[in-house]
């Protein structure tokens, strides 16, 4: 494939991930799946799909296209910022609830409510009025709670029945939804829950009076006014988040716990009885807390405490059918994150649990890794112990209901996303990937770097035989906290990375201390600096492989990333210009009070009491030692990482006398979401790397 037919596909597949099957639910009985799916790899408007597993049949069951009748999508301006937080670039229906038997979903579309039946194949539209955002289902599928304007809402299916349940108060209240740092950090998107019985919400109120406001404006639009934000930087300010038991018929009970001790709200369930999970401001204590629905009063169930941060994995706390409290621990005598139930560890040292996927009775499903470059699936029961479902090489997800386990694979042996679902026992049915192909001979060899066995990919282009000659550098990290590149799979970023590579480069992508999958002892690394050592094991790979591989050329040697990656690019050439002769930063935090309280002050405490931290991770103060062509990107409707963090850093660098080149991308947010602007940033990538590192 040519250098211009890839970068198109890459960019109007949506990075390869249009077409790509998620979101899936297994109904309880085992016989079907619910999930979403647009129609191909270039479309990106996403339908909402069924599996029915006693005939293998899959359903298209409500189509966005028909359902607005060719009318084009209104998003409200609350779910667009919803979407930002989750990184959701699709259209249509990007999100559903079930009831507890999935059989009924409910979901948003330009505002409106639909109920779909996942048997009949029926779709009603709800009658709840406009601006509807973030629809959940009752679990009995008579009823449907949403937000509207900061109000909270609930309607009624096949009625014209709509309850204000809770309006806020003034401004600067919602009730509802979910606060910017659990949905932007905590993985907590919503902000309400209902009760088994359905008569009964316990209901998130938002109060941002007290959070500073900042303000984005498009400056290619002088006459729109600039939006507001409620947004918390590190040392100030959080919402007020408090937690209210609001019935049906009006009743309205607040939870009681130590919020000034506990501010964070990270996660509410309600299953039998209604528990929370609440954290400090430091983050070094959680408790998991029981909810007396009829007074408010909470009692605690279980308090985690460390001296660093207590790790939130995803799916914990959880409950199995027989009572067991499950949970994952950090055990630091075994560096390890283990699967706890009831108190006792049941996954073995060495064994990184990463996520509780599902609970089926007294059946745990949860992924986990002995090799940080692969996730597998293990299951485990009290009496049946523990068993690995997957082994072959890769990235293993899945789903597990009424007996059914699905099983969502990535390797590098194959293209795409390979989806299964069978009772147990029986042979599975596949859920079809539409997505986009890479068309790439995908030239990757993975490598364990140096004495700390550094997870780092090389990648050389398709046309290079070993010994050829030499091949100029790029490094291609992320490095922070949030996600590893290195993986067995041809994970969509490879495809990239790969193109680089034809482009006659050495590609290489190091994860470094600080990503997720070694462990407690090597996350916690970072605490107080999160810059030294991750351009340390960067700069220890880039010379292990080079030591390995005498083809590539470290005269010169060029470094890309975006968001932290940005942050990484710009500091490897201020702090070490003899290593890395070119940068292009994109996103990149250049001041860390900048960025938000609650991932910000887990590494780095509190700027008001350890400002030492800040300012050692700070570029603004390295300006002056900028010596190497330096590129910074930045959108500059960016919520996220704000313009801000790039105007300062290149007026730092305009004061110290030191050139660079600023690329401002005008209403382009963090997700880097429009196709043009995708593609042809990366050919203005290439060709400033090209000119920095003269190479003709």
């Amino acid at each position: 494939m040519g250098s211009d037919a890839f970068l198109r596909r890459y960019a109007t597949s949506g990075r390869f991930r249009l077409g790509v099957p998620r979101d899936f639910t297994v109904s309880p009985d085992g016989r079907r799946i619910a999930f979403l799916r647009s129609a191909g790899g270039t479309d990106p408007v996403t339908g909402l799909h069924v599996l029915d597993l006693d005939t293998g049949e899959e359903r298209l069951v409500a189509d966005p296209a028909v359902l607005l009748a060719g009318h084009g999508e209104d998003i409200p301006a609350t779910e667009r910022a919803r979407r930002e937080r989750s990184r959701e670039a699709g259209a249509g229906i990007v999100g559903y609830s079930a009831d507890e038997q999935v059989r009924r979903t409910a979901f948003a579309l330009s505002g409106r409510i639909w109920c779909a039946d996942l048997v009949t194949g029926i779709v009603t539209e709800v009658q709840a009025g406009g601006g509807a955002v973030d629809p959940h289902i009752d679990p009995a599928g008579q009823r449907v709670g949403f937000v509207s304007g900061g109000t909270m809402k609930v309607a009624s299916i096949g009625q014209d029945s709509v309850l204000d349940l809770a309006a806020p108060e003034g401004p600067d209240v919602s009730y509802g939804l979910a606060e910017h740092v659990a949905a932007e950090e905590m993985r907590r998107s919503r902000g309400f829950w209902w009760a088994p019985d359905g008569q009964r919400l316990l209901v998130a109120r938002v109060d941002n009076s007290k959070v500073q406001r900042w303000y984005i404006s498009d400056p290619a639009e002088p006459g729109k006014p600039p939006r507001e934000l409620a947004y918390p930087a590190a040392g100030t300010a959080n919402a007020d988040v408090s937690l209210w038991i609001i019935g049906l018929d009006g009743g309205r009970t607040q939870v009681q716990w130590d919020r000034a001790a506990l501010e964070y709200l990270v996660a509410v369930s309600w299953v039998a009885q209604p528990r929370i999970m609440v954290q400090s401001r430091d983050q070094r204590l959680v408790e998991i807390r029981q909810v007396d629905p009829a007074t408010g009063e909470t009692s605690l169930i279980r308090a985690e405490r460390d001296d660093y941060w207590v790790t939130i994995t995803p799916g914990v706390p959880a409950t199995t059918s027989s009572g067991g409290e499950l949970w994952v621990a950090a055990d630091t005598a075994a560096d390890s994150y283990r699967l706890q139930l009831d108190g006792e560890p049941v996954t073995p040292p060495g064994l990184q649990v990463a996520e509780v996927l599902d609970v089926d009775g007294d059946t745990v499903l949860f992924a986990a890794s002995t090799e940080p470059t692969e996730m597998h699936l293990w299951t485990y029961h009290p009496q049946a112990g523990l068993a690995q479902l997957t082994t072959e090489p890769g990235e293993h997800t899945g789903r597990r209901a009424g007996g059914v386990t699905l099983v969502a694979s990535r390797s590098l042996a194959w293209d795409g996303l390979r989806v299964s679902a069978g009772r147990d026992g029986q042979p599975p049915a596949r859920i079809a990937d539409r997505s986009e192909r890479m068309g790439l001979d995908l030239r990757i060899k993975l490598i364990k770097a140096g004495q700390r066995e550094l997870r780092a990919a090389l990648l050389l282009p398709s046309w290079h035989q070993e010994g050829s000659g030499p091949l100029p550098v790029l490094l291609s990290p992320y490095g922070g906290s949030a996600m590893q590149l290195v993986v067995n799979a041809r994970a969509p970023w490879f495809g990239i990375d790969q193109w680089f590579a034809e482009q006659g480069f050495a590609v290489l992508v190091t994860d470094n201390r600080g990503t997720p999958g070694r462990g407690p002892a090597w996350d916690r690394t970072v605490r107080g600096d999160i810059g030294g050592p991750v351009l340390e094991d960067q700069v220890a790979a880039l010379h292990e492989v080079a030591a390995q591989h005498p083809d590539l050329d470290l005269g010169r040697v060029a470094i890309r990333g975006w968001s932290f990656g940005g942050f990484l690019a710009a500091l490897a050439v201020l702090r070490r210009p003899d290593v890395f002769h070119a940068a292009i930063a994109g996103a990149a935090v250049s001041d860390q009070r900048l960025y938000d309280t609650y991932w910000r002050e887990r590494f780095l405490g509190d700027p008001n009491t350890e400002p030492e931290n800040y300012e050692r991770c700070s570029l603004l103060t390295l300006a002056p030692d900028l010596t190497r062509p330096l590129m910074l990107v930045q959108g500059l409707a960016d919520d996220n990482v704000f313009a801000a963090n790039t105007l300062r850093l290149s007026s730092a660098l305009l004061e110290a006398g030191r050139p660079h080149t600023v690329l401002p991308l005008s209403a382009v947010t963090h997700m880097l979401s429009q196709p043009a602007v995708t593609e042809n940033l990366i050919r203005l990538e290439l060709d400033f790397i090209r000119r920095a590192l003269n190479i003709s």
